[in-house]
C-alpha cells in the first residue's frame, strides 16, 4: 500500500498509511505514513477496544494535513494488553520436562523444540496453513543458527543471498512462529496472544536464547541488524513486560 500510495499522489489523491514495519516503510518513502508498535495484524492495536482504534484512525488522518512528506509519524502509544479469547485465560499452558543439570543452551533448545513438533504440525493440519517457513530453514536449522548467535559463535551466511540482518529477522520470526502455532494446539487451549507471548518470552528457552541473541545483536555495528533487534525483534507487548 504505500508504493500505490505514490500513484494515487501524483493523480492527486491524497494518501496516509498505517505501518506495522517501520524499516519497509523506511525503505519505501510512503507520502505519510503512521507507524504504530502493535503486532502483526493488528494494524488498529487490540481487537473491541473501539476507543483506542479510533484514536490511531485519528492520528492516521491528521497526517492528511500535512504536505511536507514522505514523512513517518510514531504512534505515541503501546496497544492495550487484550483478554484471552473465551475470558478464561489459558487453561492448559505448555510446560516442559525439567532441565537436566548438565545441559548446555543448545540442547534445551532441541529437547523443548522436540517436545512441540508435534502440536506444530497439528497446528498446520488444522489451519491448512502455517506463519512458519519465512526462512526457508528445517526448525531444528533454525535452533542451531539461534543457538549460535546467542552464543557469540560465527552464524556465517545462514540463507544464500539475504543480507545478514535480513536473516536474523526470519530466522527468528520462524522460531517464534513455531512456538506459538504449538502453543495454540494444546489442548485446553484459550488463550490470547499476550498470554501465548508471556509464555513464550518468559518461560521458553527459545525465548531466553532470543533474548540474548538481541543482547548481542544491539552492539553490533551492522545498523540495519541493531535496528531489528531494538524495535522489530521483540513485540511491543513483551518489550513493556520485561522492561526493554
Amino acid at each position: 500500500m504505500s508504493a500505490i500510495g505514490h500513484y494515487l499522489e501524483a493523480a492527486g489523491i491524497p494518501t496516509v498509511s498505517i505501518s506495522l514495519i517501520r524499516l519497509h516503510t523506511e525503505k519505501i518513502r510512503p507520502p505519510r505514513a503512521l507507524w504504530v508498535p502493535f503486532e502483526l495484524g493488528r494494524p488498529m492495536g487490540a481487537p473491541n477496544d473501539a476507543p483506542f482504534q479510533t484514536r490511531v484512525l485519528k492520528a492516521a488522518l491528521c497526517l492528511l494535513e500535512r504536505n511536507d512528506g514522505p514523512l513517518i509519524a510514531d504512534f505515541p502509544e503501546n496497544a492495550p494488553l487484550s483478554a484471552s479469547a473465551d475470558g478464561d485465560g489459558w487453561v492448559c499452558p505448555v510446560s516442559f520436562a525439567a532441565p537436566v543439570s548438565d545441559e548446555t543452551p543448545d540442547a534445551a533448545l532441541r529437547r523443548e523444540i522436540a517436545s512441540l513438533k508435534p502440536w506444530q504440525a497439528l497446528a498446520q493440519e488444522r489451519r491448512g496453513r502455517t506463519t512458519f517457513d519465512q526462512s526457508g530453514l528445517s526448525i531444528d536449522a533454525v535452533a542451531a543458527y539461534v543457538s549460535a548467535f546467542a552464543a557469540g559463535e560465527s552464524t556465517g551466511q545462514p540463507l544464500e543471498g539475504v543480507a545478514a540482518a535480513e536473516a536474523f529477522k526470519r530466522i527468528a520470526d520462524d522460531l517464534q512462529a513455531f512456538y506459538q502455532e504449538a502453543a495454540t494446539a494444546q489442548p485446553g487451549h484459550g488463550a490470547g496472544f499476550t498470554d501465548v507471548l508471556e509464555w513464550f518470552w518468559g518461560q521458553t528457552e527459545a525465548g531466553k536464547q532470543l533474548l540474548a541473541c538481541r543482547a548481542r545483536a544491539v552492539g553490533s555495528d551492522d545498523k540495519r541488524l541493531k535496528f531489528i533487534a531494538e524495535r522489530l525483534l521483540v513485540p511491543a507487548v513483551a518489550q513493556a513486560r520485561l522492561n526493554l
